[in-house]
């Protein structure tokens, strides 16, 4: 099954690691050297079959973005 997004941000990136709780689960991702984290539930990442290695595409939502310069 094919999807179209309305999100612009699609980068992908490949699984380094998943650290799960009771029902959260951080998915740690390397997006071409850059590091990015998406906090999920543990039975989404079970659905997606995530597991370190796997090749993602991380689809950012950026609704509220914060830009701060040093003084």
């Amino acid at each position: 099954m094919t999807m179209r997004l309305s999100a612009r941000n699609k980068i992908p990136a490949r699984v380094t690691g998943i650290t799960r709780g009771e029902a959260t689960a951080n998915v740690t991702m390397d997006a071409g050297g850059v590091r990015l984290v998406a906090s999920i539930t543990v039975e989404a990442a079970a659905e997606l079959g995530l597991a370190e290695g796997s090749e993602v595409t991380a689809v950012i939502k950026a609704s509220d973005v914060i830009v701060a310069v040093p003084d």
